[in-house]
């Protein structure tokens, strides 16, 4: 009896030990998050205090997107992901908070390796030819400069590169991937239905090449994009278009820096370790051992813009608008949630302190249903306050939908947007089901009970009234775009049928109105909404570290971003492989094939 009591006490002392030990490290655990956490948010909030002789650094070595997405708090205890992501909001902004600061004497760009579209790098570039107007220096430098970046970094005053580095300068291609035969031997037949001879997004798994239709539009688009790129690069490096497109076809990537150098591509060669040197004493005119404050985005994230506060009460909103086109968020990766974006949309038009819109599309489409939601939202909008869409890389097919009946819209030339068609595809896993050796009978009340069913091909009738649906879409798709531009439907037929067009040559053909970034979509909000005084405001509200714990989607957020590092350009592929179940039937978007070289 006292051995076994001993042995009862020594195990409760144990026990409790080993509980109060557990608690303890629980505490002392969460005590430190939360300190860990307060220091974050205390540092993401610090003012920058811009010294004199200050050179901002514009450090490109990763991917860009519309917004930065704000760190989870997950992401900054566990370190979850290694690419670095831009916000091409905030890159804007900082360059244009270093034209206003009188401290700040010029932009360093260090040219690595970025992952962007033409588009966003040509708002970018933009930007810096406007800083450039302020009389204040723009230097490059990369050790190998990608084509994109080369494109970006040729605005600057002087392009360096190092002796033994070269620039990428061959011209443009595209390359689509092709499944056909990979669903073939899984015995998967995608039945295919589709209004438009450009819309090619189905290409892909009905085909193995690309169709005639298609390799013209995509060899009109990227030539598009490679004489904007020859023109800009012309007028910053004085040299012909001519002479620039010959260098593309000399392969000089390959070949000795110097004949890169003769060329005229690069103004001189030098090693990176010189490169503030050089700076410190051609540019800021300091002595060789005098050191200069350099800024990164992080820190020009937080320098704080020269403009008085606003006390009018006025909001010019900004309301990004960025991703494919679903009707509800229960997905991976971005996503314009049609449910969530009316609710928004009704917000800021029953705010009388909003005074207009700009709208920020990048988007290749998505549900055409769920387009055609928002398209009728942002109509009410448009009723109450001007309405003003600014388009990014992508606002084609559902992209468009949902543009059109804005009162203006502005793009880029190499804004990628039309694509107006729809299409449905719908998987026949009769050859799938033979492959494993399922077997599947049905009893039905009636002739189309079993409408859609995926274990068998539609027969003639079916698909009939499938495609009679598809054309009651597009109608409906035409009517819309008709109204919002102006012009009859027969009018809007003509540019669509699925057609993809770059922003110069769809202003020409009046689907945009104007060429120019966020910051013209701005000014002309602006003007209409009468204002002189106003501050502008970004929506939705960006996640922040705190309302990240209480987040639900913050797991979702962190599989999205690896995603995105891993899979690269053949993100969006599997995404539409992944969601291919869940995903509305009929669809309004871009080819899903638009990886660029």
């Amino acid at each position: 009896m006292t051995v076994k009591n001993t042995f009862m006490k020594d195990f409760l002392k144990m026990t409790l030990a080993s509980l109060t030990g557990i608690i303890l490290a629980t505490i002392v655990f969460i005590f430190l998050g939360a300190i860990l956490l307060v220091g974050m948010v205390s540092s993401s909030d610090a003012e920058t205090v811009v010294k004199k002789n200050s050179v901002m650094l514009l450090d490109l070595n990763g991917k860009l997107v519309e917004r930065r997405p704000e760190t989870t708090i997950f992401e900054e205890l566990f370190r979850v992901g290694s690419t670095a992501t831009y916000g091409l909001d905030e890159i804007l902004s900082s360059i244009r908070k270093a034209k206003e600061n009188d401290n700040i004497k010029g932009i360093y760009i260090q040219a690595q390796s970025l992952s962007a579209p033409y588009a966003s790098l040509q708002e970018i570039r933009q930007a810096l030819t406007d800083f450039k107007e302020s009389g204040k220096f723009i230097v490059a430098y990369a050790d190998y400069y990608t084509q994109r970046l080369y494109y970006l970094s040729s605005v600057a005053d002087k392009v360096i590169l190092n002796p033994q580095g070269s620039v990428e300068w061959q011209g443009m291609a595209a390359q689509p991937t092709f499944y056909k035969n990979l669903l073939d031997k899984l015995g998967i037949d995608i039945q295919v239905f589709r209004v438009g001879g450009y819309k090619s997004a189905v290409e892909p798994f009905i085909a193995t090449e690309m169709s005639p239709e298609n390799r013209q539009q995509i060899s009109e688009y990227i030539g598009s994009i490679w004489n904007t790129m020859l023109t800009d690069i012309s007028a910053s490096r004085q040299l012909p278009v001519d002479s620039l497109s010959s260098l593309a076809d000399r392969m000089l990537m390959l070949k000795d820096a110097e004949l890169t150098l003769q060329a005229g591509l690069v103004d001189t060669l030098m090693y990176e370790m010189d490169v503030r040197d050089y700076l410190r004493t051609t540019w800021l005119e300091l002595d060789k051992d005098k050191k200069f404050p350099v800024l990164d985005l992080e820190a020009m994230y937080n320098v704080r813009r020269h403009v008085p506060k606003d006390k009018s009460g006025h909001v010019i909103a900004v309301y990004y608008a960025v991703g494919d086109i679903v009707s509800s968020d229960g997905g991976t990766g971005e996503a314009i949630a049609s449910e969530k974006m009316i609710r928004d949309l009704r917000k800021l038009q029953q705010d009388e302190n909003v005074k207009a819109v700009v709208m920020r599309v990048n988007s290749p489409g998505g549900s055409a249903y769920a387009s055609e939601q928002i398209w009728h939202a942002v109509k009410e909008l448009k009723a109450e306050k001007p309405v003003i869409v600014s388009m990014g890389d992508y606002a084609a097919s559902g992209g468009y939908y949902i543009a059109c009946i804005a009162d203006t819209i502005v793009a880029q030339a190499n804004t990628l947007t039309g694509s107006i068609g729809i299409f449905g595809m719908i998987p026949n896993l009769k050859g799938l089901t033979d492959k494993i050796g399922l077997d599947f009978d049905v009893v039905k009340t009636n002739k189309y009970s079993d409408f859609g069913n995926l274990t068998r091909a539609f027969n003639a009738e079916e698909s009939e009234i499938m495609q009679e649906y598809l054309n009651q879409g597009y109608a409906l798709f035409l009517n819309r775009c008709a109204e919002g531009r102006g012009v009859s439907a027969e009018e809007i037929h003509s540019v669509a049928q699925g057609r993809v067009w770059t922003g110069d040559k769809a202003l020409e053909l009046g689907l945009v109105d104007v060429l120019g970034g966020l910051d013209t979509a701005l000014e002309i909000a602006i003007r209409k909404a009468g204002v002189e005084k106003y501050t502008v405001i970004a929506y939705p509200e960006k996640e922040n570290l705190l309302s990240s714990l209480l987040s639900s989607s913050s797991s979702r957020s962190i599989e999205s971003r690896l995603l995105k590092e891993n899979l690269g350009g053949y993100y969006s592929d599997f995404m539409l492989l992944k969601n291919l179940q869940e995903a509305d039937q009929i669809q309004a978007r871009l080819p899903f094939e638009l990886h660029l070289k």
